[in-house]
């Protein structure tokens, strides 16, 4: 007795075509031991390929399952399946129409979008996790993996303005310049338009300091806080700024979205902000 053939299923897409795989798996679930074949076709984007596609299930005694935007391309679908005799279901179809109906204006014609929005979901997930792995020095090794690479004493605002790049799906890394130790050799090993550094006026960083100082109840004259501690620190982290060719900016008295904005356009080439 000759065996059956499996039967064959096509996913024609002007995208990915996870949204026909999806749909086509939660009805194909409800036939319970039924195996079979997919055949999916993505970027469809001429009415050249959708003829050829049409052809090839034909052959293959397929059912096609297609999600195109273009509307040239859906009509040519359908010219060609019936012209073929081939089924075909057109996922995307009754929703267009129910939603024109619903929002009363016409639909774009652009493939792609809804993963251009998963793929920005997915960027900002993946920029998160990232700095929240290399905040404050840590894993230095993989340093080049960055977008940008915010240097600075401490608190000169460098993990705020990261974690605020983050949001916005920027691969930010930052690592402190901290006097008396050399920052890791990594760091040197980073492209110098890729690294930001972080200025900040003595004033300014005491005044911070101070208000954390009070809360781990240190001295007056611990390091952290003493002026003339705080002066050769700052003057040590500019001079190696200066030295490595690294871009930097004045943050004494800016917001951290304005510090994120600069720190980008520095990262893509802009000049200095820093004191005349």
């Amino acid at each position: 007795m000759a065996r059956a053939k499996t039967p064959t299923v096509f996913l024609v897409s002007d995208s990915r075509g996870d949204t026909a795989r999806q749909l086509v798996r939660a009805a194909a679930v409800q036939f319970e031991g039924v195996r079979y074949r997919t055949v999916l076709r993505a970027n469809v984007r001429t009415l050249k390929r959708v003829q050829s596609i049409v052809g090839e299930a034909q052959r293959s005694k397929a059912v096609i399952f297609y999600t195109l935007v273009n509307e040239d391309a859906r009509r040519e679908m359908r010219r060609c399946a019936r012209q073929a005799q081939v089924s075909c279901v057109d996922i995307l179809g009754p929703a267009f129409s129910a939603l024109h109906h619903l929002f009363h204006r016409k639909r774009g014609h652009t493939p792609g979008l809804l993963y251009a929005l998963d793929r920005e979901q997915i960027d900002r997930m993946d920029a998160i996790d990232y700095t929240l792995k290399h905040d404050d020095g840590q894993r230095p090794h993989e340093l080049s993996r960055a977008d940008v690479v915010v240097v600075g004493v401490s608190r000169a605002s460098k993990s705020t303005t990261c974690f605020y790049l983050a949001s916005a799906g920027v691969r930010a890394a930052n690592v402190p310049l901290v006097a008396g130790l050399d920052p890791p050799e990594e760091l040197f090993e980073v492209p110098s338009r890729k690294v930001v550094g972080l200025r900040v006026e003595v004033s300014r960083l005491l005044a911070v300091r101070g208000a954390r100082a009070f809360n781990l109840r240190l001295g007056e004259r611990d390091p952290y806080i003493d002026r003339q501690a705080v002066v050769r620190e700052v003057a040590a982290a500019n001079r190696l700024m200066d030295d490595n060719g690294w871009r930097s900016v004045d943050v004494s008295y800016l917001a951290v979205e304005e510090i994120a904005r600069e720190v980008m356009r520095l990262a893509h080439g802009g000049s200095d902000r820093t004191p005349a």
